[in-house]
């Protein structure tokens, strides 16, 4: 199996055809939340300000459909699913939905349990599955987890603090601020991978118990009883001329006290009771506990902030990682979203398989990978290659022909612009191509892409989009091959002056989608710039480090 690896497409037809049964080691899984909201992605100029460019990256709301009651059915009925689902899967699913009816929640729960079912058959027998969610869904979540994993099986729930506290009272609301995620952790067996974490002490804690400095190393440290209750080996001796209290021992042998004071270990209370001194900085902190306040959002001044909506921090997916899968260890995503789990297993040398359904979401995965790691190519499956498939693509669902038009974009190197909730607003721009000029002058491309039939018309239209928009050039990009009298349409508009290159380009060019997977590429200016925000290099990582003071 090809790991490393971006595959476009419904995670559920993708786990089921393409990932063996126990072949990944850890999954992370942070799938919308049905939280009834859309989600736009924001992009930025290379300046770094904020564009009016938005895009809808996905809209988290599940409804009822012929499709949710195959799904059903399959869950419910071991004769449709040859016992593949976990028999109190099927029963709690179909008691869940006298309760919910076929509501947009319980529409969730069934397109999550029937993926559920195929990430505990691709886990391996030692692997861990981190779920992301929120309290919107998570009670019910648990309980689909609990039928597919078994209860004992369940390790944490694990309270992220994601935001900041915040209060809206004044604005009438009458409830607590809603300010963590939930993320259940499960293994798969009673045996799993596992590497302890620590966190640092807090000042509080510091201050109580390492309230002593050493004077000549300015090192902090506490002191610790060397008497034991229970006698053992060579413990019984006077140690400069004092016994431990009456009915306690040595815990340490004479050869190693001798040790402890050449080596500085020992202090002395006035009565002359040596101690052993404990040094704040040999400590390795607090182990991992289940509720994390130190990993803070990705803020809106963060460098490693893209734009993307309910984009998590990389830290966050660090420190699961490191804790529960080793290096060379497969990690799945299969909700990858702008690949921040991705991104974090490339650092800590782990393979990876990400999935997203939407190619927007790939297209900003895959430059983000390219960008932080230097990477020429980015291997991805899922994507058309040939003509057909990108008939498929156009025609898949009604959504079908935004996912096109987002794929179409990225094969010139185009921001896309508008997005299915933007019907009819795009203003006739599917897509925008920014490059420089010189005296730090910014041209732009403005793209028009279509799936079906074309006709002149749309190519008059595009010239008065390049000149309402006051833009150097325009690229109509055609599923479709283009009519004699649409080429005729183009070649009239002239051509614009390249001041960087100092050469004429077509002011208005056609390209046609087999010309794009030929690899015949439209006359262009030499420095396009990024379609996506630029990410930051990536900087070596260990594993989550720390100091142990806060």
């Amino acid at each position: 199996m090809d790991t490393n690896l971006l595959w476009y497409g419904d995670n559920l037809s993708i786990l089921r055809d393409h990932i063996p049964d126990e072949s990944v080691d850890l999954i992370y899984l942070d799938p919308p939340f049905n939280s009834n909201r859309a989600y736009n992605i924001i992009f930025k100029d290379e300046t770094g300000r904020q564009s009016d460019a938005q895009i809808m990256a996905f809209d988290d709301t599940w409804g009822w459909g012929d499709r949710t009651e195959e799904h059903f059915r399959y869950l419910t009925s071991t004769l449709a699913n040859a016992g593949r689902v976990p028999e109190p899967l099927g029963r709690l699913v179909g008691a869940l939905r006298g309760f919910l009816q076929t509501t947009e929640m319980m529409a969730y729960v069934v397109e999550m349990s029937v993926r559920l079912v195929e990430l505990h058959r691709v886990l391996k027998p030692t692997g861990s599955l981190y779920l992301h969610c929120d309290p919107t869904a998570s009670h019910y979540l648990k309980l689909v987890m609990d039928s597919i994993f078994e209860p004992e099986h369940f390790r944490s729930e694990i309270v992220w603090k994601r935001s900041s506290a915040h209060s809206d009272t004044k604005q009438g609301r009458a409830i607590h601020g809603h300010i963590h995620d939930v993320l259940l952790f499960y293994t798969k067996s009673d045996e799993w991978t596992w590497n302890p974490i620590y966190t640092p002490y807090d000042r509080e804690y510091v201050d109580t118990f390492y309230r002593h400095i050493e004077p000549e190393t300015g090192r902090r440290f506490r002191v610790d009883n060397l008497s034991a209750s229970k006698p053992g080996g060579d413990t019984s001796y006077e140690w400069h001329g004092v016994r431990p209290y009456k009915g306690r021992f040595w815990a340490y042998s004479r050869a190693n006290m001798e040790r402890f004071e050449r080596e500085g270990r020992l202090v002395y209370s006035k009565s002359g009771m040596p101690q052993y001194k404990r040094y704040l900085d040999e400590m390795p902190g607090v182990p991992l506990q289940d509720v994390w306040t130190d990993l803070p959002p990705v803020s809106s001044g963060a460098q490693e902030r893209l734009g993307y909506p309910t984009q998590k921090p990389l830290s966050l997916l660090e420190r699961i990682i490191a804790s529960s899968s080793n290096p060379g260890d497969l990690v799945l995503d299969p909700f990858c979203g702008c690949g921040t789990a991705l991104v974090a297993a490339q650092k800590l040398d782990r393979r990876w398989i990400g999935i997203d359904v939407t190619y927007l979401s790939i297209a900003v995965m895959e430059a983000r990978l390219r960008d932080t790691f230097g990477l020429e190519h980015v291997p991805m499956k899922g994507a058309p290659t040939e003509l057909e498939g990108a008939k498929r693509l156009a025609e898949a669902s009604a959504d079908g022909r935004y996912e096109f038009q987002f794929w179409a974009c990225s094969l010139v190197g185009a921001s896309p612009v508008g997005g299915k909730n933007k019907k009819g607003m795009d203003r006739g721009i599917d897509g925008v191509i920014s490059f420089p000029e010189p005296q730090g002058e910014r041209a732009q491309i403005i793209v028009s892409v279509k799936s079906g039939h074309v006709t002149p018309d749309m190519i008059r239209v595009l010239k008065t989009v390049v000149d309402r928009e006051q833009a150097a050039m325009g690229l109509f990009v055609t599923l479709a091959e283009p009519t004699r009298e649409m080429v005729l349409e183009a070649t009239t508009a002239g051509f614009y002056r390249s001041k960087l290159a100092d050469v004429d380009l077509p002011k208005i060019q056609i390209v046609t989608i087999a010309d794009l997977l030929a690899q015949r590429m439209p006359k262009m200016p030499p420095l396009i710039l990024p379609a996506y925000q630029k990410a930051a290099k990536a900087k070596e990582s260990g594993g989550e480090q720390m100091d142990l003071l806060n």
